[in-house]
């Protein structure tokens, strides 16, 4: 008879009274949430959100929410995974007490978004302090603006809710409009200033939506944006965005504060003659690929003087770019001798039509986090009403920032982790079993030191401890 052997080691399984914790590999979330101090700041901003005897306070219940969110959490009811590890986490506010806090937040949102919004602030500003030379406020000049990329979505809600409508694709739900930050390739993900919920049959080319995320993303831009009389450096800011972004209105509301902008062009079908020159060379420049390097297939020029433009700020400029068909791709009456021509709008004062083009084409990243932002709870809004999931929309967004500013202040220059997105956090890092014990009358947490991300562990708590070192001498009410 022969013996039957399984894919797995087959083992008896018991229940034990020890102190697991099935994702101590979050203690790094955690204790970048206190280094920041973020419970005297939800405090100050939020506390009148809670009773004045309340045991949870907002500190407690907002931390929790964006640290399970950020842990691969979808709903308030995933809080359980923190309770059962009462010694990395702490006491974890009941699903009853959260939810209360919701329905405070509904009956003043205004409040609640003013307080959220300027909480955020000061986390931004310590966390990019703490990043040094990284700081992207530090870094951002007139030649190389902090770029901050504006972009709808669509969030499918599979229930009736508040506000949610059929969408233009045929679907059901909401359109938030989400501003965020691109640190560029090689330095993180990028983050989140804002965003805005928007019923889902709300327009993608709205420049009054577009004026009211940029507002509320340049409130969330550290003091180094703003002058000695609070106003904004637009120079230092670039706005990028898709052709939605392309209305003279909007277009002229960055202009008067000095922001730089890039946005794409649909060139109209009346002009498409005029750039059938394409097979003349002599006129364009080689397209850069993301490297900084001469791509063959692909070319840009300043096409200005030859479509002009009317009614557009003044030093506006329009590029083309053109390169071959991709093999299957429709061709389209713009397409010129087999050549697929697009365009962008720009008032950088940079001159260099392929630099420019490489950094408008690098928009796609703002997909990726807008992903990102999905993943950390934007894409499963939990609550009935509107105003509820406004602010489960910004809780997301704390989450992932979270993630975000880890790899921006925490970890070294070139670290393989800087480039990972929120799944890969998740499950090679955040997923890391631990064991509680106490030695000495001290409780310590145990790690596997063969886990694959030791070591990533053990260089952001020791960051995080400096981290949480300098602010202290910096903000005395901290220490």
């Amino acid at each position: 008879m022969s013996k039957i052997t399984g894919v797995f080691p087959s083992l008896p399984v018991a229940t034990t009274g020890q102190s697991l914790v099935s994702h101590a590999g979050l203690n790094v979330v955690t204790s970048f949430v206190d280094a920041l101090g973020f419970r005297d700041l939800c405090e100050d901003r939020l506390g009148q959100f809670v009773p004045s005897g309340a045991r949870h306070r907002p500190g407690t219940i907002l931390g929790s929410l964006a640290v399970m969110l950020a842990g691969g959490g979808e709903h308030v009811s995933d809080l359980d995974i923190l309770r059962t590890g009462a010694g990395v986490f702490g006491k974890v506010a009941s699903n009853a007490t959260v939810s209360r806090f919701f329905e405070r937040t509904v009956t003043n949102p205004e409040v609640f978004a003013y307080g959220f919004a300027t909480l955020t602030r000061e986390l931004r500003s310590r966390a990019w302090e703490a990043a040094g030379d990284r700081n992207p406020a530090l870094k951002a000049t007139a030649l190389d603006p902090l770029i901050v990329d504006l972009d709808a979505t669509l969030v499918t809600s599979h229930s009736d809710k508040d506000q949610a409508v059929g969408t233009y694709k045929g679907g059901y739900g909401f359109a938030p409009f989400i501003a965020s930050v691109d640190y560029g390739a090689g330095n993180g993900t990028g983050e989140i200033l804002t965003a805005v919920m928007r019923p889902g049959n709300a327009g993608a080319n709205s420049a009054e939506d577009h004026i009211k995320v940029f507002t509320q993303a340049i409130e969330q831009l550290p003091d180094d944006f703003y002058d000695e009389q609070g106003e904004l450096i637009g120079e230092k800011v670039l706005v990028r965005t898709d052709s939605a972004g392309a209305s003279r209105k909007f277009l002229h509301h960055l202009a008067s504060l000095g922001v730089q902008f890039t946005v794409s062009y649909p060139v109209p079908v009346l002009k498409a003659h005029m750039v059938g020159w394409i097979n003349d060379k002599k006129y364009w420049q080689p397209a850069l690929d993301q490297g900084g390097d001469e791509r063959a297939d692909a070319w840009v020029v300043n096409a200005t003087e030859i479509l002009g433009l009317t009614d557009y700020p003044a030093g506006t400029n329009l590029y083309l770019r053109a390169e071959p068909l991709h093999p299957g791709a429709q061709a389209t009456l713009l397409d010129a001798d087999g050549h697929r021509i697009t365009a962008f709008l720009t008032n950088s004062p940079r001159w260099h039509g392929p630099t420019l083009d490489a950094r408008h084409r690098a928009r796609g990243r703002c997909e990726n986090r807008i992903k990102t932002l999905k993943n950390t709870g934007l894409g499963k809004l939990p609550f009935f009403d509107f105003h509820a999931n406004q602010a489960w929309a910004t809780i997301a967004a704390l989450a992932m920032n979270l993630v975000s500013w880890l790899q921006l202040t925490a970890l070294p220059t070139g670290h393989k982790a800087r480039g990972w997105d929120i799944k890969r956090w998740r499950y090679r890092l955040f997923a890391t079993a631990g064991k509680i014990i106490t030695r000495a009358r001290q409780s310590r947490l145990l790690i596997p030191d063969k886990a694959p991300e030791t070591s990533t562990i053990t260089t952001l708590l020791a960051a995080i401890a400096e981290l949480k070192s300098s602010l202290r001498q910096r903000i005395p009410r901290l220490a």
